[in-house]
C-alpha cells in the first residue's frame, strides 16, 4: 500500500479550517487537522510545498517511521507551523490505519479506558449576574464541569466574554482586533465572581478559570490561593510557560490545581513542568503538538508524575481533530477532563462525525478510524477570510498578552 495523492482542503464555514486528506493507491482516505489559528496559510504552504512531495510513494502504514522522518529530516525542529503540520499528516495516518484494521483508532492505541469523556463547558457574561445565570444553564443541560469568565469593571473587553449573550468566538475578521487589560482590576474582580457562583449552585459542579496568560507568577499566586475557598478544577495558562520556572513561584504560594499548554509544540515544552510536578494538567492538543503520535509520548510521561490530561477543545481546532482528542480520551489512562466549545452548525455540517455529546460527556460509537468526514463540496462554498485573534495592550499603550 502507498500514499497516491495527498491535499490540503481551506475553508471558512464562519472560521477558518484547514484539513490534509491522504489518499492511497487502495482508495483508503484519511484526514487530519492542520489548523493554527491566524497563521493557517503558513501551514498549508509548508505542508503543500515541503512535506508533500516527500510522502508520495510512502507505505501510509508505517505511522512512527513518516513522523520520524518529518520531525528529524526537518533539521528545524519544533515550532507551531511545522508540529501542526506533522499533526495533520499523522491524525490522517492513524484514520487511515483505523479503517484498515476496520477499528476506532482508540482500539488501535489499546482500547477504553472509560465509556466517555467529562467535558467542561464555557459560561460567560458581561457580568457577574450573566456569569452565574450562564453557570446554571450549563448544569441545566447536564455539565458537570464548567469554565467560567466574566467581565471586568472598568474594562470595555475582557477575554473569554462575546459581544453578545452566549456565544464566545475570539478569532475576527480582517486585522487583529486590540483589547484593554489591567490586572489589578482582573485581580480585584475575580475571586468575587467566584464567591457569588458557590452561592449560586452550590459545590457540586465543577469549577474552572482561565486566566490566559495574563499574569506574572506572583500574582498568579496571589490568585489562586484566594480561589481556594471555592474549590476550582484548575486555573488554566496563569502565566507564560516560557520559563517553566516561573510556575515553582506559583506552587509555593497556592494548592489550586494548575492546567498549561495549549500552546505547547512538544513534550520539551512541558518537560520540566511535568517531571517536577510544578503543573496538575496537560493541555497539548494533538493538532498543535504533533499530532497523536507525539501526545501519546506526552501523556505517558505525565503520568508518571500523576499529571492529567485536560486538552484544549476550543473553536479553532476543526472537529476532525476533535475526533482524534475523542479516540485519544477514550484510551489514555491519565485522563483529566477536555474542553468542550461546540462548533457551530454550519461547522458541523461541513464535518459529519461521530462524536456527540450526552449528559457531560463526550461519547463515540464503534466506528473505524478517527469517526469524521468532510463534505467537500459544501467546504468549498465557503472559501478562506482572513481573520485574527485580539492583542492586548495595556491602559499606557504597551503591548501585554493576550
Amino acid at each position: 500500500m502507498k500514499i497516491e495523492r495527498i491535499q490540503t482542503i481551506v475553508t471558512c464555514p464562519g472560521r477558518n479550517f484547514v484539513t490534509v486528506k491522504i489518499t492511497t493507491d487502495e482508495g483508503v482516505v484519511g484526514l487530519g487537522d492542520a489548523t493554527l489559528n491566524g497563521r493557517e496559510l503558513s501551514v498549508k504552504s509548508y505542508l503543500e510545498d515541503h512535506l508533500f512531495p516527500c510522502l508520495i510513494g510512502r507505505d501510509p502504514r508505517n505511522i512512527e517511521d513518516i513522523w520520524q522522518y518529518l520531525y528529524r529530516g526537518a533539521y528545524w525542529r519544533r515550532g507551531p507551523v511545522t508540529m501542526t503540520a506533522i499533526a495533520a499528516i499523522d491524525m490522517a495516518l492513524w484514520d487511515i490505519k483505523g479503517k484498515l484494521a476496520g477499528m476506532p483508532v482508540y482500539q488501535l492505541l489499546g482500547g477504553k479506558s472509560r465509556n466517555g469523556l467529562m467535558v467542561y463547558g464555557h459560561a460567560n457574561g458581561r457580568d457577574h449576574a450573566e456569569a452565574v445565570e450562564a453557570v446554571q444553564k450549563h448544569i441545566e443541560e447536564g455539565y458537570k464541569a464548567i469554565r467560567v469568565q466574566s467581565g471586568v469593571p472598568g474594562l470595555a473587553k475582557t477575554y473569554g466574554v462575546g459581544k453578545t449573550k452566549g456565544h464566545y468566538e475570539p478569532a475576527e475578521k480582517g486585522l487583529p482586533p486590540e483589547e484593554p487589560w489591567d490586572t489589578s482590576l482582573y485581580l480585584r474582580h475575580t475571586p468575587e465572581l467566584f464567591r457569588k457562583v458557590r452561592e449560586a449552585v452550590g459545590f457540586e459542579p465543577h469549577l474552572l478559570h482561565d486566566a490566559h496568560h495574563r499574569l506574572t507568577p506572583i500574582e498568579a499566586g496571589r490568585l489562586g490561593k484566594e480561589l481556594e475557598p471555592y474549590s476550582l478544577f484548575w486555573i488554566e495558562d496563569a502565566t507564560p510557560a516560557e520559563n517553566q520556572e516561573a510556575f515553582r513561584l506559583i506552587r509555593q504560594h497556592t494548592t489550586t490545581p494548575l492546567a498549561i499548554g495549549e500552546v505547547f509544540n512538544s513534550i520539551w515544552d512541558c518537560k520540566d513542568l511535568i517531571s517536577e510536578q510544578l503543573v496538575d494538567y496537560i493541555r497539548s492538543t494533538i493538532v498543535h503538538a504533533g499530532g497523536i503520535t507525539h501526545v501519546r509520548r506526552i501523556a505517558d510521561f505525565a503520568a508518571m508524575y500523576q499529571v492529567r490530561t485536560g486538552f484544549h477543545g476550543a473553536t479553532d481546532l476543526s472537529p476532525v481533530c476533535m475526533a482524534a482528542a475523542v479516540n485519544f480520551g477514550m484510551w489514555v489512562p491519565n485522563f483529566g477532563i477536555q474542553e468542550l466549545m461546540p462548533h457551530s452548525p454550519l461547522t458541523d455540517e461541513v464535518f459529519p462525525h461521530n462524536y456527540r455529546y450526552e449528559d457531560g460527556y463526550l461519547v463515540m460509537d464503534d466506528v473505524p478510524g478517527l469517526g469524521v468526514d468532510i463534505n467537500e463540496e459544501l467546504a468549498a462554498k465557503y472559501p478562506y477570510e482572513r481573520a485574527y485573534l485580539p492583542v492586548a495592550r495595556l491602559a499606557d499603550g504597551a503591548m501585554w498578552n493576550w
